[in-house]
């Protein structure tokens, strides 16, 4: 390996645990001095350093927030949209960890530790870094690791010995991998299979991988489940209107409907309450609240929409938004970090931007265009006619604000995108 090269994690595992450590020490220290290092990190770890040297958290010294109590913890677990899966992870995950002195944690999305087993000596390993629950694991506040990055990339990670921006933490090894909420697309926790550096083997990242994915599977079954009761309370309510509505869930998932075809996932005004709303994909209506979700019955008249605002909001790292205020109503949704990536570019590109030039933008290849195609229906289903194609654009009339961070580099940090790593650091670029 040389000062061209980067560090594969495969070869790292094959090193001798004492050379691969001395290896990524001496990576991490020239690097965090402005040196060049003898080998370039892995660039997942690189963009994580470079966060934490801009937000100036110290990498020499162990900083650990207040734990939370056992009352706070066990409510968190009570509404914790992870505690249905917990027999999956738990399944798949701790006793193999425990076999191989691993530890599984779970953590909210928050970064909050709410579960933790495994091999015993291992636990009290983790007490003494602190890795215990109730315990605050963001990237922000105790550096890169296996639980605070994935949730601030929405990728999974492995985080090797001196690869921890925290000095303190080089004798561990951790591998994360988010879960998301398959109703909204949200980043609601992370599973993270963590032990002694010398238990590290680059196999455990997608072993972890897949059982997120196992996790969000199931989760969808929930959620099917909950949509069919949703749709036994609605039908005979159904049955009794005369004109158009549609029942969904709290997140906008239609269960039955009435008058008209069944609409994909609505986007639903934030703050939905009992009576006149407007909602994008159907126009005014009228809501009333159903056992697990809404009614929605649809003015015969809408309210046309007009002087329309709309506000892109991408300061927050993992909580981006879409504002609309109109004549008709207003309302806020909740961007998939896809979907913060697209409305980005043509936020930016107020004359539009065509398929091959937006798939130019987020793959770097021109060709990618029926996957940019799909992605913008689904954004349509919200944004409606305020949505313009050929080329795609924000429609002329609106009034766009974009929201930015205040350091350019901390734009869209999940994003590999090339035209957001432009925008990020343009004199790279």
């Amino acid at each position: 390996m040389n000062g061209n090269s980067t560090i594969d994690l495969a070869r790292l595992s094959a090193m001798d645990v004492s050379h691969a450590s001395h290896l990524l020490k001496g990576v991490r220290d020239a690097t965090l001095s402005g040196r060049r290092p003898p080998v370039l990190p892995r660039p997942e770890i690189s963009a994580s350093w470079q966060r934490l040297l801009r937000d100036g958290l110290d990498p020499d010294r162990d900083v650990r927030r207040d734990v939370l109590s056992a009352d706070e913890v066990a409510r968190r677990r009570r509404s914790s949209p992870l505690a249905p899966v917990l027999p999956v992870l738990r399944e798949a995950l701790v006793s193999v960890a425990e076999a191989a002195q691993h530890i599984m944690v779970v953590s909210d999305a928050d970064g909050r530790i709410l579960w933790r087993e495994g091999h015993p000596g291992v636990l009290r390993k983790g007490d003494r870094l602190g890795f215990q629950v109730g315990a605050h694991w963001g990237e922000d506040i105790v550096g890169t690791n296996g639980v605070g990055t994935p949730l601030v990339t929405g990728r999974p990670v492995q985080v090797f010995s001196a690869e921890h921006f925290v000095q303190t933490h080089h004798p561990w090894t951790c591998t994360g991998a988010p879960i998301s909420d398959p109703r909204d697309g949200r980043v609601i926790g992370v599973v993270d299979v963590s032990g002694p550096l010398e238990t590290m083997h680059p196999a455990t990242l997608p072993w972890v991988r897949s059982v997120a994915q196992l996790a969000e599977a199931r989760l969808r079954e929930l959620h099917v489940g909950r949509l069919e009761r949703l749709r036994a309370v609605a039908a005979p309510v159904l049955a009794r209107i005369g004109g158009r509505a549609v029942a969904v869930d709290e997140h906008g998932w239609p269960a039955a409907v009435t008058g008209l075809p069944l609409p994909d996932r609505v986007a639903l005004p934030k703050g939905l309450t009992e009576g006149p709303c407007w909602v994008p994909s159907l126009g005014t209506c009228k809501a009333a609240p159903l056992p697990g979700g809404w009614l929605l019955m649809v003015d015969d008249l809408p309210e046309p929409l007009a002087a329309t605002r709309i506000v892109l909001d991408v300061r927050r790292p993992r909580r981006w938004s879409l504002a609309v205020r109109a004549t008709a109503g207003g309302w806020t949704h909740d961007l998939s970090p896809r979907h913060a990536e697209l409305l980005y570019l043509l936020a930016v590109h107020r004359d539009g931007r065509s398929a091959p030039d937006l798939a130019a933008d987020l793959f770097g290849d021109r060709t990618r265009t029926v996957t940019v195609r799909a992605e913008l229906s689904r954004v349509r289903r919200y944004l409606g006619a305020l949505l313009a194609h050929r080329p795609y654009r924000f429609a002329e009339d609106a009034d766009v604000e974009v929201l930015l961070p205040d350091d350019p580099a901390d734009l869209l940090p999940h994003s590999t995108a090339p035209a957001v790593l432009a925008a990020r650091d343009p004199e790279h670029h």
